[in-house]
C-alpha cells in the first residue's frame, strides 16, 4: 500500500478502505461495544485497564479521531478544565500542573491554563469565559474568586461551574480547599533553626496581602516563642517570593553591623537570591549565615550550597485538586478541606552557628489533617 495515499486504514485494521473511520470500526477491532469506546474516551477510569488498552490500540491502528464538538453537544459538556495561576513564570507551579494534568487526562478531561499575571483585564476575561460555559470546572491557585480581592472584598462573579481552591485557601468561599499547613511548616523550620543554636533568626516575608504569608509569619512567631526566643521586628525583611526580592534582602543584611546567624526565607527563590548576594559579598553560607527556604523547587537541590527547605508535595497537591474537581463534575461528594504533609529537607545551607557543635536533627514531616 502506498503510504502517501489516503489516511484511512485497510479493512484488516478495522475500517473498510475508502471511507472515514467510525467508532464502530474501533469497537470491532478492540472487541468491545461502542459504549465502551465512548466511556474509554470520556471517562477512562470507568473502563478496565485491559479493555482501555485495547480501545486505545485500536484507535491508534485505525486513525480514528473523535469529534469533540459532537460529543459536547450531546452531553452539554466541554470536557475542559480551567487552571488559574497568579504567575505562570513561577517555577513552583510546574509539578502542580503536571499533577493536575495527569489526573484530568485519566478522567478524560483537558485543561486550559490562565496566567493572570496581576491583570484585572485577564481576570475579567476568564470570568466571562467560565460564565459562557467554555469549561466544565476550574482550579484556582490565585487565592481569590473571580471578582473579589484576596481579602474577600467585592462580589464574586457567577461562574456556574464547580470550583476548587489549591495551595492558597479562599476562606470566604464555600468550595473545596486543597493546601498544606503553612503555619505548622514555618513553625517547624523556625524551631529547627533554633534547635541548632541560632538565637537571631531573620525572616524574609512574602507579599503582605497573601494568605500564605500570613500563615507562615504566624508560624515563624510561634516557632520563636516555642524556642524561648523573643520576636524582633528588625529581623523581618519584606519580600514577594521572587529572586529579586531575595537579592534585596541579602543586600540589606550585608550592610548591617549586627547580622542574624540564620535567615528563614518563605520561598526558595528568595533564599537562592539572598544566598547569591551573601556569597558575592564575601560571606559564607552557612559559615557566617545559615539560609533556609520554603517549597523545595527543582533548583533547591542544585543551588550552591544546596538549600535546606520545606518540601511541599506539589505533584500530589495537583493530583488531589484534580481528583476532587472530577468528583464534583461527576456528581460525587468531596471533602471541603484537605491538608497534605510537608517535610523538612536538610541540606548544606544550614549549620549550627560558629563555635557550636550541635548535630542537625533528622528530616521530619508535619502531620496531615484528614479530609473533613
Amino acid at each position: 500500500m502506498d503510504e502517501s495515499g489516503p489516511s484511512v486504514r485497510p479493512e484488516e485494521d478495522g475500517a473498510p478502505s475508502g471511507r472515514a473511520v467510525r467508532i464502530q470500526d474501533v469497537a470491532r477491532l478492540a472487541d468491545v461495544s461502542t459504549a465502551t469506546v465512548s466511556r474509554a474516551l470520556a471517562s477512562p477510569e470507568r473502563v478496565s485497564p485491559e479493555a482501555r488498552a485495547r480501545v486505545f490500540e485500536a484507535i491508534a491502528r485505525t486513525g480514528y479521531v473523535p469529534n469533540p464538538a459532537a460529543r459536547s453537544l450531546r452531553s452539554q459538556k466541554t470536557y475542559m478544565v480551567l487552571v488559574v495561576l497568579p504567575d505562570l513564570s513561577n517555577t513552583f507551579f510546574s509539578k502542580i500542573l503536571r499533577g493536575i494534568e495527569e489526573r484530568l487526562f485519566e478522567a478524560g478531561y483537558g485543561m486550559i491554563i490562565s496566567d493572570l499575571d496581576g491583570s484585572p483585564e485577564k481576570e475579567a476575561h476568564f470570568a466571562a469565559f467560565t460564565a459562557a460555559g467554555r469549561v466544565d470546572g476550574a482550579i484556582l491557585l490565585n487565592g481569590h474568586l473571580f471578582g473579589q480581592s484576596r481579602d474577600g472584598e467585592g462580589t464574586p462573579a457567577k461562574t456556574g461551574i464547580p470550583l476548587v481552591a489549591l495551595c492558597e485557601a479562599i476562606p470566604s468561599a464555600d468550595i473545596p480547599q486543597i493546601e498544606i499547613d503553612n503555619r505548622a511548616a514555618a513553625n517547624r523550620m523556625t524551631q529547627y533553626l533554633a534547635s541548632l543554636g541560632h538565637r537571631s533568626i531573620a525572616y524574609v516575608s512574602g507579599p503582605p496581602n497573601n494568605i500564605l504569608e500570613r500563615e507562615r509569619f504566624l508560624g515563624y512567631q510561634e516557632g520563636l516563642k516555642a524556642s524561648g526566643l523573643p520576636f524582633d521586628p528588625a529581623l523581618v525583611i519584606p519580600g514577594d517570593y521572587t529572586i529579586a526580592s531575595g537579592v534585596m534582602a541579602g543586600q540589606d543584611l550585608v550592610t548591617r553591623s549586627r547580622r542574624p546567624t540564620a535567615v528563614f526565607c518563605t520561598s526558595d527563590e528568595m533564599a537562592i537570591g539572598l544566598t547569591r548576594t551573601l556569597l558575592s559579598a564575601g560571606l559564607r553560607v552557612p559559615g557566617d549565615i545559615s539560609v533556609a527556604g520554603f517549597d523545595d523547587i527543582e533548583f533547591a537541590a542544585v543551588a550552591e550550597p544546596a538549600l535546606t527547605t520545606v518540601r511541599q508535595p506539589r505533584r500530589e497537591l495537583g493530583q488531589t485538586a484534580a481528583s476532587v474537581l472530577v468528583d464534583l463534575l461527576q456528581g460525587r461528594p468531596s471533602p471541603k478541606r484537605i491538608l497534605l504533609e510537608t517535610e523538612l529537607v536538610l541540606r548544606d545551607s544550614v549549620a549550627p552557628p560558629q563555635n557550636m557543635e550541635k548535630a542537625p536533627a533528622k528530616s521530619t514531616r508535619t502531620s496531615a489533617i484528614k479530609p473533613t
